[in-house]
């Protein structure tokens, strides 16, 4: 399974950098969101490469969710996928989007893959630990190398999204001392923490499932947690919630080595 959505990342990146490079509108969604054609076209190579290989396994993507088209049941297992997280960065021409691709079991991010294809950063994660991936100019994979988080390490390094800081997470940066900040969009913000390139990630703004899953599968294969702030694992497959949307995210955060004890309360 990683291995087939290895293969489509890669060929969702190249159908993403063509439209890039070629030009593209911008639409807005219901939520005001903006969604480009890069959007939907990698996430039609992501979902007929899963429906092929997999057709028994429910999928949850972003652009289908945004339309409505979502399974009945997720069962047991099923598939997250955002097929470009970071639009906005993408818009502004940035190379901090990514393609994600996860699969959940059990309400617990298994399995994932985030690629960059603009820098060509690409993560893999599952029950076998967590792997760097190398390419070449032909985006054909030369080299892994096992990624784990790291412990110890001071003065802690904190990364943050560009495009979504809110007062409560400059409040928690505050309160971590001496800390360095690295300012990074989409979901490449857990994987600096699963490569040992960072420590902590706090989020208290809005995300989604999709937006999130392929990361913290990096993640929690590479060693870290992602956690709610009453410190339950953050989990996937919400439904039917009383105060927010299906599939939406509570405020998280997501760290590396570093003991919870060690965070702002």
């Amino acid at each position: 399974m990683l291995a087939v959505f290895e293969r489509l990342a890669l060929s969702a990146g190249r159908r993403i950098m063509e439209i890039f490079h070629a030009g593209y509108a911008v639409d807005r969604k219901d939520d005001s969101s903006p969604v480009t054609e890069a959007d939907h076209a990698s996430e039609r190579v992501i979902l007929d490469g899963l429906r092929s290989a997999f057709p028994s396994i429910p999928c949850v993507a972003e652009e289908e969710a945004a339309a409505g088209i979502l399974p009945a049941d997720l069962g047991e297992a099923f598939f997250l996928v955002d097929p470009l997280d970071g639009t906005k960065e993408f818009i502004k021409r940035s190379g901090d989007f990514t393609v994600n691709i996860a699969l959940v079991r059990n309400g617990a991010p298994e399995i994932g893959v985030v690629y960059a294809p603009s820098s060509k950063r690409f993560f893999s994660g599952g029950p076998g630990g967590a792997e760097l991936i190398e390419l070449d100019a032909n985006d054909e994979v030369v080299a892994r190398r096992s990624i784990r988080v790291r412990s110890g390490h001071a003065p802690l390094k904190i990364v943050a999204s560009r495009s979504h800081l809110t007062p409560e997470t400059d409040s928690f940066i505050r309160k971590v001392k001496s800390a360095e900040i690295v300012s990074v969009g989409s979901s490449l913000k857990f994987c600096l923490l699963a490569n040992g390139e960072a420590d902590i990630y706090p989020r208290f703004g809005r995300t989604m499932e999709w937006d999130t899953a392929a990361g913290d599968a990096v993640l929690r294969a590479a060693g870290g947690f992602t956690t709610t702030l009453d410190g339950k694992p953050l989990a996937y497959g919400k439904r039917s919630q009383p105060d927010d949307a299906d599939f939406a995210n509570p405020f998280f955060i997501a760290r590396g080595g570093v003991d919870a004890s060690a965070l702002p309360a």
